[in-house]
């Protein structure tokens, strides 16, 4: 297994260290995979796995193998994949800012992630840039500050938190001094995927910009380790608000006794289960789909299982820029002029009185 270099995580006036131990020879002679094939995938979708996420994979294909190593299965062509099926650039009325509800944009502010997702809704995007220009930046800081409908923005990338504290804090403070922005959010999925950088010199800076929140990402319970649980601590011991936008991707978390057991953690390190995403339709990511019953049996499965607390909205994101609705299990099974017929989480039959 490789070694795991503590200055990975330090902090610098620059970005964080970019590169990545693990390159496709390292990595088919630790799991027997053929390099040739993981460098066919890689010329079209770049490969990046940092030391600590490596250290967490057992197998190629088990839950946390399948989200970061390439897989033939990328390459494969259907004409309903798109690399932009909900027409972020379309909505994108300046460079990195998608502005698709009235009252809140998403602002990608990075370019880089610790690890480049197999299953990642933006696949297009990775490894195009090193660092996203200050011009860039300037821009959409300046549309932000020209639009007063925006109150609610959202940093995302890449991963916000791959920036050095400096660079953040600059953004954040050019953001706060907006009138009309009220809410900052930071899209991450650093406290999964690279928890080391998550510490008190980085909640320090965070905290001086509240009202902030935090969306961040964990898909199966092996990501909950020590590490990981230690810096939802410090976020939350910070007073940030931390929800997870968990994927549904098969062979992943695709059964409900997985997911119950992720939601449960998920509260006990004081993440609260935001979002369960149905996979969107990007390019690349066919064998991660599952079909939308399945998400719906799981639904079924955690309500009345789990405190409402932990069960998330079952979202999918329409193509064409449609946004996010939510899909929910049905419970009606018949409206009277008096009363309901509903079905419970165990499948049995009440009436319920209307008048």
């Amino acid at each position: 297994m490789l070694k795991i270099n503590s200055s990975y995580y330090k902090e610098s006036e620059k970005d964080l260290p970019l590169e990545s131990i693990v390159t496709p020879e390292s990595l088919s002679g630790i799991f027997e995979i053929d390099q040739k094939t993981i460098m066919r995938v890689t010329r079209k979708y770049p490969m990046r796995i940092n030391p600590y996420f490596f250290s967490l994979i057992k197998k190629v294909d088990d839950p946390l193998g399948r989200q970061a190593i390439p897989d033939l299965a990328e390459l494969d062509q259907e004409i309903f994949l798109k690399p932009d099926p909900l027409w972020e650039e379309p909505q994108s009325p300046v460079l990195n800012l998608i502005h698709r509800y009235p009252d809140r944009v998403v602002f990608m502010v990075s370019s880089q992630c610790a690890i480049y997702c197999r299953h990642c809704m933006r696949k297009r995007r990775l490894g195009q840039e090193k660092q996203v220009p200050e011009s860039v930046i300037a821009k959409g800081i300046e549309y932000i500050r020209s639009t007063p409908a925006v109150r609610d923005v959202i940093l995302s990338g890449g991963d916000p938190l791959m920036m050095s504290n400096n660079r953040l804090e600059q953004i954040l403070s050019l953001i706060r001094q907006i009138p009309h922005v009220e809410i900052i959010r930071i899209h991450t999925r650093i406290p999964c995927a690279l928890p080391q950088r998550i510490d008190k010199s980085l909640t320090d800076m965070l905290r001086k910009y509240h009202p902030l929140y935090m969306n961040i990402q964990f898909n199966h319970p092996d990501e909950i380790t020590s590490q990981a649980e230690a810096a939802c601590a410090i976020l939350a011991d910070a007073g940030i608000q931390i929800g997870s936008q968990t994927v549904l991707l098969k062979g992943v978390n695709d059964d409900p006794d997985v997911m119950m057991n992720l939601m449960q953690r998920l509260l006990q390190i004081r993440v609260k289960p935001y979002y369960l995403h149905h996979a969107d339709a990007v390019e690349g990511t066919r064998h991660f789909r599952t079909s939308i019953e399945t998400g719906l049996e799981i639904m079924r499965h955690l309500r009345g299982r789990l405190s409402g607390m932990g069960v998330p909205q079952y979202m999918i994101d329409l193509p064409g820029g449609g946004g996010k609705v939510p899909i929910l299990p049905e419970y009606v099974l018949e409206e009277g002029p008096r009363e309901l017929k509903v079905k419970n989480f165990e499948g049995e039959i009440f009436t319920y009185p209307l008048k």
